[in-house]
């Protein structure tokens, strides 16, 4: 490669270094001061009826895949009084829930192995038997 080649090259890497990246940076939703619910489609039903019975920090705190989260509706809806949703509305919740609020990948270690586990000191059903 001649020097102007090598420089061409250079400046070219260098040009295109500095160019912004599409969809690579792309600003995190702006959250609810209120509720700390994030501030996207959805949010505001999510909000007025998740948050009529129980603080908005239930469902900031938790994540799940949208079959976690309907598991959640229905039981709520079975045990908790919580009323059956239009199908619409169910959606968006859910659509929501699954976005902002799906499952973390990096939040947890991962399980010990059994060997590296203390005793039980209570007993269990095999010991019953």
């Amino acid at each position: 490669m001649t020097p102007l080649q090598t420089l061409a090259t250079a400046s070219l890497g260098l040009a295109l270094m500095t160019l912004p990246l599409a969809g690579m940076a792309q600003e995190a939703p702006e959250s609810d001061p209120e509720t700390g619910l994030v501030m996207a489609e959805g949010w505001e039903t999510v909000r007025s009826n998740c948050t009529a019975c129980h603080s908005a920090s239930l469902v900031t705190q938790n994540s799940g895949t949208r079959n976690h989260w309907e598991y959640l509706i229905r039981w709520m809806q079975e045990t908790q009084g919580l009323w059956e949703f239009q199908e619409e509305t169910e959606a968006t919740i859910l659509d929501y829930l699954a976005e902002y609020y799906g499952p973390k990948e990096d939040t947890r270690r991962p399980a010990l192995p059994r060997t590296l586990m203390p005793d039980n000191p209570y007993p269990t059903v095999a010991d019953s038997g």
